[in-house]
């Protein structure tokens, strides 16, 4: 059974950080591009950073990058997700995917989700 774990979410101050963990399991995790999508209340979601557990290809949106670093421990089967210097309007569930055949490029942000996660919550507050 295919399963994508969600960990690390919880509420942070403005400026603060946080890890997300993606646990997966149920397939071979060095297969599969993994990333990071959020949706925030009320709002669509928007993918947000992938990584090639591959060959550790990395790709941001343009509203995270430089904040978020997104990586993997392919002997864990787990992808991480750091992220920095929150701001209020990171405020949204935080899900992981799993795409066997959608690269991480920018049209991973907008396509991938073979598997996905339950989700975990991240609030920042002003």
């Amino acid at each position: 059974e295919v399963q994508l774990v969600e960990s690390g979410g919880g509420l942070v101050q403005t400026g603060g950080s946080l890890r997300l963990s993606c646990a997966a399991s149920g397939f071979t995790f060095t297969d599969y591009n993994i990333g990071w999508f959020r949706q925030a209340p009320g709002k669509e979601r928007e993918g947000i950073s992938c990584i090639s557990t591959h060959d550790g290809r990395t790709y941001y949106a343009d509203s995270v990058k430089g904040r978020f670093t997104i990586s993997s421990d392919n002997a864990k089967n787990t992808v991480y997700l750091q992220m920095n210097s929150l701001k209020p309007e990171d405020t949204a569930d935080y899900y992981c995917t799993a795409d066997l055949s959608v690269y991480c490029s920018g049209s991973f942000l907008i396509i991938a989700g073979d598997y996905w996660g339950q989700g975990t919550q991240v609030t920042v507050s002003s």
